[in-house]
Formats: C-alpha cells, sequence, structure tokens
C-alpha cells in the first residue's frame, strides 16, 4: 500500500522494473502488428487480472489475493504480462485505492515480473516435457506466479526494514523479517494459490472449446490436444 516502502526502496524497484516493462512493450507492440485478432482475449486476460486482483484478503501483514498472471503467462508470455500488470496496479491505485504510486514498482516487479517469469518457465518446460496437457500446465504455472509474488512480496518487506548496520545484522534482520513476512502471507496465499490455479486451468479449456484458433495462433496448443478438449466437452455435455 501507500507509504509502505521507504522512498529509496520504491526508486530502486521501480528502476529495476523498467528494462522489463520497455521489453514488454516492445513484445507487445510487435504481436498486435502481427496480429490484431488477439486484441480481444488480451483485453479478457488484463480485465481478469484487474477484476480477480481487486478482491484482497486481509492477512497479518499485508493483503493476499488471487493474481490471474498465470493465464496471460501462458497466452502471451511473461513480457507482455508485466505490460498488463502495470495497467492494472495503475488502474487500481487510482480507481481503488488498492495498492499504491510510490509502491507501483515494486508491486509490478512481484505481482507482473518475479511471478510471471517463474511461470513462464514452469509452464514451457511442461509443455515442452509432453507430460501435461494444456490445463494442468496452466494450473501449475499461475499456481507458481501467485506463490513466487507472494515470496518476492516478502522479500521486498525485509529487504526495505532490515538493519544495515553490519553484514551479519543485515542478514539476520532480513532472514528474520523475511520468514515472518512469508509465514503471515502462507496461510492464506496457499488455498488462494490453488484456487487461482484452478480458475486460470478453467477458463483456458473453456477459451479452448470456443476459440480455439486464438490460441493455436498463439501457439500454445496444437490440433490434436484441442480436438481432445473437445471431444472432453462434448461427453460432459451428453
Amino acid at each position: 500500500m501507500e507509504g509502505s516502502l521507504p522512498i529509496e526502496w520504491c526508486i530502486f524497484w521501480a528502476v529495476l522494473s523498467a528494462p522489463f516493462i520497455i521489453y514488454g512493450i516492445w513484445k507487445l507492440t510487435g504481436m498486435i502488428k502481427e496480429n490484431r485478432r488477439v486484441l480481444p482475449l488480451l483485453a479478457v486476460s488484463g480485465a481478469f487480472i484487474f477484476v480477480i486482483c481487486a478482491l484482497p484478503v486481509e492477512t497479518p501483514v499485508g493483503c493476499s489475493h488471487v493474481t490471474g498472471t498465470g493465464l496471460s503467462t501462458a497466452f502471451f508470455g511473461p513480457g507482455i504480462t508485466s505490460v498488463l500488470g502495470l495497467i492494472v496496479v495503475l488502474l487500481q491505485a487510482l480507481l481503488l485505492g488498492h495498492g499504491g504510486l510510490t509502491t507501483l514498482g515494486a508491486t509490478v516487479f512481484s505481482l507482473g515480473i518475479a511471478g510471471p517469469f517463474a511461470a513462464w518457465f514452469v509452464f514451457k518446460g511442461m509443455r515442452k516435457a509432453g507430460k501435461a496437457g494444456l490445463g494442468v500446465s496452466i494450473f501449475i504455472a499461475a499456481l507458481v506466479a501467485n506463490l513466487v509474488t507472494c515470496i518476492v512480496a516478502s522479500l521486498q518487506f525485509a529487504l526495505a526494514y532490515s538493519d544495515f548496520s553490519s553484514f551479519a545484522m543485515f542478514m539476520s534482520s532480513c532472514s528474520s523479517l523475511f520468514i515472518t513476512s512469508l509465514l503471515g502471507y502462507s496461510f492464506i496465499q496457499v488455498p488462494l494459490a490453488f484456487i487461482d490455479g484452478i480458475i486460470c486451468a478453467l477458463i483456458a479449456k473453456y477459451i479452448v472449446r470456443i476459440k480455439p484458433e486464438i490460441l493455436k495462433t498463439l501457439g500454445v496448443i496444437k490440433d490434436d490436444e484441442i480436438a481432445k478438449i473437445q471431444g472432453e466437452a462434448e461427453k460432459d455435455s451428453m
């Protein structure tokens, strides 16, 4: 929230996030020029993050929530998701008073960069291994995105309020604050991460059933898996 981090750390995280945002804008511009048919799905993915992040759950150390970034990460990659994350947290700070403008860089880094990049490596690894279908892969990716966001947010808090008088004091205070923050989040965040994964997986499979050509164009899914998911949907409706 606004004022929760010292200004020097606000600047640090904003500067650290900037290259990722610039990269994401470049990727987004290129994708739109190449195929404007993805715009509706892009808008839905961003709106999904906005809505689901606007439902915070209070914990002893701050707000926990379902992030929803795993879905857009699977569809568009972490670069574009970082731009969506920036737009979401900016709008929430301006319209809903959720988060803050000074802490924008820190929130974007944890929610829109660290979580999605971790999820992307997991998602791509599972898809290349060929051991899991789209639904399972997105479930795991969304779960990872959510948990990594929580871990990085805890680390950001610990770094901001650690004792820098000596290396030993820094390590001691940072580890203590990190564990305290992480435990404060985890009893709510872990169940929310599973909910995040389930919701993202269900939405992805629904999109495959109604508009598979968009995900096929993005290279997310192939014809054989589309036929399998649509076949399962037909059996369920019978």
